[in-house]
Parts: C-alpha cells; sequence; structure tokens
C-alpha cells in the first residue's frame, strides 16, 4: 500500500493539521478512557519534537453541523495534555478568524486543538469550500485516524486533495498491520468471525472467503449456518431468513478452498444469564428449550489446532456471550491460544472492533496480539474489501 510517513516529510517550521480521534468516552466532564489519545501521542511529540507547529482537527459527538456546547472538544484538553506531557492551546472554532488567528500565534514544538469540526455541516458534507477553510490554516496534512477514515468528510478525504498528505504514526502502524493480513499475508490465513448476526456480516464473510484458507465462524451466526445445515438449534438466536445466504457462502468458500469451520459442541442454557444451569452437548443435540451460547471443549480443541496450523490471525467477533460467565469460556481460550502463538513468534495476529476489543481485554490478552485496532466501522470495512476514502486520499497523494 503506497503512502507516505512522516518520513517523507520535513516538519520543522511549518503549519502541520493532523487529524486525530478524540471521540473519547466521558463522564461529568472527565475523560474515562484515554486509549484513542495514547494512540495518537506518538506522532503529536515527534511532531512538537521536530519543531512542527501542530494543530489537531477532529470531531467529537453527532452535533450535525450546528455549534452545541455539549459536543466542544475544550472538555477533552486536559486529558490530552495529561497524556502528551506538555500545554495544548485551544480554538473555540476550527475556520475562520479565531483559528487563524490561533495559529499565527504558534510557535514551533506548540499545540492547538481547533474546536469539533462537525460543528460546520460542511465537514460531513466534504464540502470543498470548507475543506478549503482547514487547509489554509496548514502547509501540510497527516491523517492520524484510521477509525475516521471509512467517512468521506472534509477533514479526512476532502483536505488530503489540497495540500501534501501523510500517515502520522498510528495510522501508519494500522495500515502496516492490516496490509500483513491480508494484502500480503503469510499462509495459512485464519480469520475468526463472530458476533450475534450474520446479517450484519454478509459482506465481511463475502470477501473473506475469497482470501483466507480457514474461516472460524462463531457466536450466534454459527447457529444460522448450523441451521442452514439442516440442524436444530432450539431456541438459539439463528437468522432464519438467512438460511440460503449461509448455503451459498459455504459454496463460494468451497470454490474458493476455504474451509468453514463451524463448532462441533456447544454450551447450552435454558435462559440468558450469568451462571444459568448449563450443558455441553454436541450440535446436534440442542433441546428444543435450549439455546447455545458458546462453544463446547471439543470446539475450543478444535480452533486451537486451526490456530496452529496458521501463519496470519484476523480476528473480528467473540465466539459466545462472553460478558457473562460461563459463557465466556470458547472466546477466553481462543483469545489466549492465539495470544500464546503469537507471543512465541509463530502467529501475526491483527483482531478490531469494539466487542473484540472488550472481549480480548476480557481475556487479558490485548497487549499480546500483534496488533488490535480499536476503529470498528473503518476496521470492518476494510476487512468487507471497501476502498476507505481516507487511506485513498493518502495514496493518491502518494502517486
Amino acid at each position: 500500500m503506497a503512502f507516505k510517513t512522516l518520513d517523507d516529510v520535513m516538519v520543522a517550521g511549518k503549519r502541520v493539521l493532523v487529524r486525530v480521534d478524540l471521540n473519547v468516552p466521558m463522564d461529568g466532564g472527565r475523560v474515562t478512557d484515554d486509549t484513542r489519545l495514547r494512540a495518537i501521542a506518538p506522532t503529536i511529540q515527534e511532531l512538537a519534537q521536530k519543531g512542527a507547529k501542530t494543530i489537531l482537527l477532529a470531531h467529537f459527538g453527532r452535533p450535525k453541523g450546528k455549534r452545541d456546547e455539549s459536543q466542544s472538544l475544550k472538555v477533552v484538553v486536559p486529558a490530552l495534555e495529561k497524556v502528551l506531557m506538555q500545554d495544548v492551546q485551544f480554538a473555540d472554532d476550527c475556520v475562520g478568524e479565531v483559528a487563524e488567528a490561533a495559529v499565527a500565534k504558534l510557535t514551533p514544538g506548540d499545540v492547538l486543538l481547533l474546536e469539533n469540526t462537525r460543528f460546520h455541516a460542511g465537514e460531513e458534507k466534504n464540502d470543498p469550500a470548507f475543506a478549503a477553510e482547514l487547509a489554509k490554516l496548514g502547509d501540510v496534512y497527516v491523517n492520524d485516524a484510521f477509525s475516521t477514515a471509512h467517512r468521506a468528510h472534509g477533514s479526512t478525504e476532502g483536505i488530503a486533495r489540497l495540500l501534501p498528505a501523510f500517515a502520522g504514526r498510528s495510522m501508519q502502524a494500522e495500515l502496516d498491520a492490516l496490509s500483513k493480513a491480508l494484502s500480503e499475508p503469510e499462509r495459512p490465513v485464519v480469520a475468526v468471525v463472530g458476533g450475534a448476526k450474520v446479517s450484519t456480516k454478509l459482506d465481511l464473510l463475502g470477501n473473506l472467503v475469497s482470501k483466507v484458507d480457514y474461516l472460524v465462524i462463531g457466536g450466534g451466526m454459527a447457529n444460522t449456518f448450523l441451521a442452514a445445515k439442516g440442524l436444530d438449534v432450539g431456541k438459539s438466536l439463528c437468522e432464519r431468513d438467512l438460511l440460503e445466504t449461509a448455503k451459498d457462502i459455504c459454496v463460494k468458500a468451497k470454490a474458493a478452498g476455504c474451509a468453514i469451520v463451524l463448532p462441533g459442541d456447544g454450551r447450552l442454557a435454558k435462559e440468558f444469564k450469568a451462571n444459568a444451569e448449563n450443558r455441553v452437548a454436541a450440535v446436534d443435540g440442542i433441546g428444543a428449550d435450549e439455546m447455545m451460547l458458546d462453544i463446547g471443549p471439543d470446539a475450543i480443541t478444535e480452533v486451537a489446532g486451526v490456530f496452529e496450523q496458521a501463519k496470519t490471525l484476523v480476528w473480528n467477533g467473540p465466539f459466545g456471550a462472553f460478558e457473562i460467565e460461563p459463557f465466556d469460556k470458547g472466546t477466553v481460550a481462543a483469545a489466549r491460544k492465539a495470544a500464546e502463538l503469537t507471543e512465541a513468534g509463530k502467529l501475526l495476529s491483527v483482531a478490531g472492533g469494539g466487542d473484540t476489543v472488550a472481549a480480548l481485554n476480557h481475556a487479558g490478552v490485548a497487549d499480546k496480539f500483534s496488533y488490535v485496532s480499536t476503529a470498528g466501522g473503518a476496521f470492518l470495512e476494510w476487512l468487507e474489501g471497501k476502498e476507505l476514502p481516507g487511506v485513498a486520499a493518502l495514496t493518491k497523494s502518494a502517486d
């Protein structure tokens, strides 16, 4: 994937506009999770050390193109200063006289955060005039927000057409990891796709069967595939209107030489609650009043065996209802096996998506995977094989 990075640009004394993701969770004016702030810190600190005048662009919430003080980025400044270990100036707008005056006062090494880009309707409309107003504030554009790369907005795509555009360190790490995982992978490649519904991941499944050697299906969506094979899944979550679709995916997988791995046994219960009375049974032995809430021990062993054969693993979605015990066993065991193989240097493991990150954190292994993406929608669209406007803009700029 051809894109330029901070290694390809001299930034000393230049005004560098950096698109970052500051859409952090808040509680009473306090940032409750600074993961996204820590992700962008290396880029901002490097620019400051190299003498750039760093100007941060970001959105916050969904103000729908109007000023909304409850969604001002000003509240993020204290947490950002703490992570960066330096002062962060703030401008009350992201374009116009207020922004221009704030930028004009910057000296090399300074960091300035501009107000929420979504206070302007031109941001989400990718209005060329709005993008031009942003571009006036800088000499160089850096995108360090992969999580917004699936949106063609003024601050993610429009501006990259107007200034020399580069990937920040977080964006660079994400693109490198994704490229190694599916664009130029070491084989065999295994994809784990879990979660509740097939309907939300049809494009994903359709793209992966042509790219991976094993497709391991878990979570509620496994029930739909089992039902498509003629099994009775009882009260399990199952999209019965998608049985033919599941069959089609299996046919495409076979034609592409991709082995679909479904659970042979599961942990069953009659009610969905923590520590509900449960039993382990083969998938052809699910009672009419039972639901499968996790994969069983035999399925865990099979998944571990598939992982041991693999060189590359891409993971999106849990194996079961990992939020409640004991239905977290499958996800935890599989995650720990992948982490073990990764630490041993036998596996490149890339995972992403909100539930996936939460599941890996629950298993205590998120920091042991090769790369864990917090991007959510952008990660999923990339796995689906879709062009991400923010990434495409960087590659076009490199060309």
